[in-house]
């Protein structure tokens, strides 16, 4: 069903602002309860960052350009919305390539029964390091399992949370002090310590030892998601998520316009206005009961008219897509290249590597060696490729760089870009038998399928504030003096926040959105006649 050209009543129960995954969960939601919804979207098509596209011209190869994996949206808002979306699991976790007494050789999690173990065995020379790491994670899945069905539920209070976890060392590991120091405590290997760090460092410009606990919230929302910590494929791309949002929000009565920009919300608490844009320079304004914001909290206060939420908000990351006509083949020959892309490649993530990368970039330079992580989402789900391109062993790259603030690219984007990407690849490159730009496909241009997005590139196509994928520093997730019931509130009792910068938000998870939408029906209102 196509997006309306404009809307077609004068008021309604929720106009919800932006038509990213979580504006779409609370339109499905609200509209499913008789509610009166209408979705503004600034761009031609909804989505936000959960998309599928065709980046490389003449090429027909749908990727993920923006978010790629799955773990935090629960099962229950799939289930509840009777939505058309499902995901597959990865074979394997993750291999890191490494370089021990001259030998290539590496870390493979995942896989086969025992093979873990022979990996961990071959590369640290003992058991230990392996024991460490089974206890450890034992550890974060029972956190794990009793954190996340508490995402959907009014937020918990510190102690009523702490109490549902029921397990000191971990709560003192995860919420009380830096997770680097339980990693050092547990692990010895340099890289197996690296390995562990990274989840606290996606999108998040921290150091492990970082006394404001940034890093270690950053590693709860990677560990807790599906109760599990499982990072899954999204079958048909993201995008297939947020279509599949968009159609159920349509079936359920709401109303969904493209192309219309909303530019300001005024509210008495009680009714409020929604001015928007369009494409074609027209405005126009709409009255509701309720308005929710899925955008970032700095663009909720240029709506309000009011002052922005400090600290700016800053990005830290480098997104590459690529297609490949072949995987390359590894310098470590005792590894299949697609079991080693089957998972998450690291690349640059031994412990110490992440430290220094850190400082680098926290003292104003691009880190020497870049850490990244790459995963192959053609080898689980060869749908996104036409089949011609899958049978000819086509596959896709996802990179995912970490340590790049926003600021090292302020006074050159392109040309930082370029220095960047060259930096990330030939730290890719050290651990490959051939160069990855020899396996690179071209696209009907003759170009090399490759495209890079910095912090910059993300602010501007998505208006990600500073270009961070999060919206703003993750909370942990209970209660605190400023969060409301559901950490959605804003200081307006009609207005909330739906989006990754609300309390809980962040990932591809609909969890703000559903939230938002609770809270809207909890106050009992009668949907309008």
């Amino acid at each position: 069903m196509p997006a309306l050209l404009s809307p077609t009543h004068a008021s309604y129960d929720a106009v919800i602002v932006g038509g990213g995954h979580n504006g779409l969960v609370a339109a499905a939601y609200l509209a499913r309860a008789g509610r009166t919804v209408l979705v503004l979207e600034r761009l031609g098509h909804t989505g936000g960052a959960a998309v599928s596209t065709r980046p490389f011209a003449g090429v027909d190869a749908r990727l993920s350009r923006y978010s790629y994996l799955v773990s935090l949206l629960p099962r229950k808002i799939v289930d509840e919305l009777g939505l058309r979306f499902a995901v597959r699991k990865r074979t394997v976790s993750s291999y890191t390539p490494a370089e021990r007494d001259g030998r290539a050789t590496g870390l493979l999690v995942g896989g086969v029964a025992g093979r873990t173990r022979d990996s961990f065995t071959a590369l640290t020379g003992g058991d230990a390091e392996y024991a460490a790491w089974q206890s450890f994670y034992a550890s974060t899945l029972k956190v794990a399992e009793r954190v996340f069905p508490t995402l959907t539920e009014p937020l918990p209070e510190r102690a009523e949370l702490r109490a549902r976890i029921d397990d000191e060392a971990a709560w003192r590991m995860l919420f009380e002090e830096p997770i680097g120091v339980a990693i050092e405590e547990r692990f010895a290997d340099d890289l197996v310590r690296g390995v562990v760090l990274t989840d606290a460092l996606i999108g998040t410009f921290a150091d492990a030892h970082d006394p404001s606990l940034l890093q270690n919230r950053c590693f709860l929302y990677h560990v807790v998601g599906g109760g599990t910590g499982d990072w899954d494929v999204p079958v048909g791309g993201m995008g297939a998520l947020t279509d599949a949002l968009a159609d159920a929000a349509r079936a359920a009565g709401a109303e969904i316009v493209t192309g219309h920009e909303a530019t300001r919300v005024e509210t008495d608490g009680g009714s409020a206005e929604v001015t928007f844009r369009t494409e074609a320079g027209d405005t126009g304004s709409v009255a509701a009961r309720h308005v929710l914001v899925n955008a970032s909290p700095q663009a909720l206060a240029g709506l309000l008219g009011e002052a922005p939420p400090a600290p700016a908000a800053e990005g830290a990351q480098l997104k590459v897509n690529m297609l490949l006509r072949r995987l390359p083949r590894l310098r470590d020959r005792s590894v299949d290249p697609r079991d080693a892309f089957a998972g998450t490649f690291h690349i640059a993530e031994g412990y110490g590597q992440l430290a220094t990368a850190y400082e680098e970039a926290a003292g104003g330079r691009l880190p020497s060696a870049p850490p990244s992580e790459i995963y192959c989402h053609s080898l689980t789900d060869p749908s996104i490729l036409a089949p011609e391109l899958a049978a000819r062993g086509y596959q896709t790259l996802t990179l995912f760089g970490l340590h790049t603030p926003a600021r090292l690219f302020a006074e050159d984007n392109d040309a930082v870009r370029d220095e960047l990407l060259k930096a990330t690849l030939d730290q890719l490159d050290a651990h490959l038998a051939e160069p990855i730009a020899d396996c690179l496909a071209v696209d009907g241009e003759g170009r090399p399928c490759i495209e890079a997005k910095t912090p910059l590139d993300l602010e501007r196509e998505l208006r990600l504030p500073g270009g961070h994928i999060f919206h703003r520093d993750l909370a942990f997730p209970y209660a605190t003096a400023d969060t409301g019931r559901w950490g959605v509130e804003t200081a307006h009792a009609n207005v909330l926040l739906c989006g990754a910068g609300a309390v809980r938000g962040g990932g591809v998870s609909g969890v703000p959105g559903h939230n938002a939408a609770m809270a809207v029906l909890e106050q009992g209102r009668t949907p309008a006649g």
